[in-house]
């Protein structure tokens, strides 16, 4: 007999031999709260799951995990999700051992907490759904006192983009490919007609002169065009900024689309130019791109070794004409600020300002102990945090200040 037909024998006897009962419905409230977290799965991946899983097994809880991510997940950004609902859905680490003799019971309701535990808020959201409330009837008058109450809109800027849940990223995502990201003009060298100006247009002047025939004529003036700099964006993409790091994309390409020369790179391990991909209109096919292209997402940090290539590769192309650099990073450097403080000196001298927005710095007590954050901070006109809706429009009202410079120096006397 071949030996492919007799493996084939063995997996349909091992299917068989499969207890069924309640394991089907169990994949399919797990694939539920999938989608209510926010992945894309629908009922073909239903059908597609329970055959994996009836395919290899039940034994290895290793094995039924792998089963299920190979079909539920279609991108890398939503492994980390399915790991986490995994985990929280199949609790206890004996119960695969126990399917076979003892099959899994129906999964409803609310699942007990265990103390020092923490849910993200977009599982939390798909495990624990808000009971719905009674609606009121028409002859009931519900009064309420609006004076000391706020806006949902209001709370939603204030909050943290790791503390959404899945309906509040969606109205972020909407708020944020709203908001725009002004820069303060500055004077070029190009210079257009003007009715009054400091250089007098000789060359129009004498054309008045000469179809005056002899008359007087007003002289004619040029003043110098006033333009917004380039703006080059640096954005961490590692493990520590991935949370804030998906939203802030969808910020980036709503700038990206609003003005011209926006240059974006994201860096983790290695240096990635996503620019041309964030210009598509459509936000949703520009991050598939994004994601497409870039291989080291969530990964670990090489600050200074990315800098180092971005002066070397990218510095003379991008950083003419008063650029303006936006650094968004948490500081968390994995080679220890080596190298780090000499190429942000660098960078810091190649534009004429450098903006660091960090993440941590919402934290009250925030102070500047890793080597990375310390070897950045002397070297930057302006640091801000990222977190929030509110902070991203904090940043937007800082830009359209104007760079003095002082604040660097402030900080090498500190």
């Amino acid at each position: 007999m071949n030996f492919h037909a007799t493996s084939v024998q063995a997996a349909s006897l091992h299917a068989t031999a499969l207890p069924q009962g309640r394991l089907p419905d169990n994949i399919v409230h797990f694939v539920r709260l999938l989608r209510a977290a926010g992945l894309p799965v629908g009922p073909a991946k239903v059908i597609d799951a329970i055959a994996a899983v009836t395919t290899v097994g039940v034994a290895h809880r290793s094995d039924f995990s792998a089963a299920l991510a190979t079909v539920l997940v279609s991108r890398y950004e939503h492994l980390a999700l399915f790991e986490q609902a995994f985990d929280l859905f199949w609790r206890n680490p004996k119960l695969l051992e126990k399917m076979v003799a003892a099959l899994l019971p129906r999964v409803y309701g609310r699942l007990p907490q265990e103390p020092g535990l923490e849910i993200p808020a977009r599982l939390a959201q798909a495990l624990y759904p808000r009971p719905r409330l009674p609606e009121p009837e028409e002859h009931d008058e519900i009064e309420l006192d609006a004076a000391l109450t706020f806006s949902p809109r209001e709370i939603l800027q204030r909050k943290d983009f790791a503390t959404m849940t899945t309906e509040e990223l969606t109205q972020a995502k909407a708020m944020l490919a709203r908001l725009r990201l002004p820069l303060a003009t500055k004077p070029v060298r190009r210079t257009q007609s003007a009715l009054r100006g400091h250089v007098v247009d000789l060359r129009e002047t004498l054309r008045r002169m000469t179809g005056a025939a002899g008359a007087g004529t007003p002289l004619a003036f040029r003043t110098r065009v006033r333009r917004s700099p380039p703006l080059v964006v640096l954005c961490d993409i590692s493990g520590s900024m991935d949370r804030y790091a998906r939203m802030l994309l969808h910020f980036l390409h709503a700038v990206a689309n609003d003005r011209q020369r926006v240059h974006t790179l994201v860096f983790g391990t290695r240096l990635t130019n996503i620019t041309r991909h964030l210009k598509h209109r459509d936000v949703d096919v520009a991050l598939s791109r994004v994601a497409g292209s870039v291989q080291d997402w969530a990964g670990g940090t090489r600050i200074g070794g990315c800098l180092k290539e971005f002066n070397r590769r990218w510095s003379r192309r991008l950083l003419g004409q008063n650029a303006v650099v936006l650094l968004i990073s948490d500081g968390l450097d994995a080679e220890g600020g080596d190298g780090l403080e000499f190429e942000v000196k660098r960078l810091g001298k190649s534009c004429s300002r450098l903006v660091w927005v960090n993440p941590l710095l919402r934290y009250a007590g925030f102070e500047p102990r890793a080597a990375g954050i310390r070897a950045i901070l002397p070297h930057v006109d302006d640091f801000l945090p990222v977190h929030n809706l509110a902070s991203l429009q904090d940043l937007a009202l800082a830009l359209t200040r104007r760079s003095t410079r002082t604040g660097r120096v402030l900080r090498r006397a500190a």
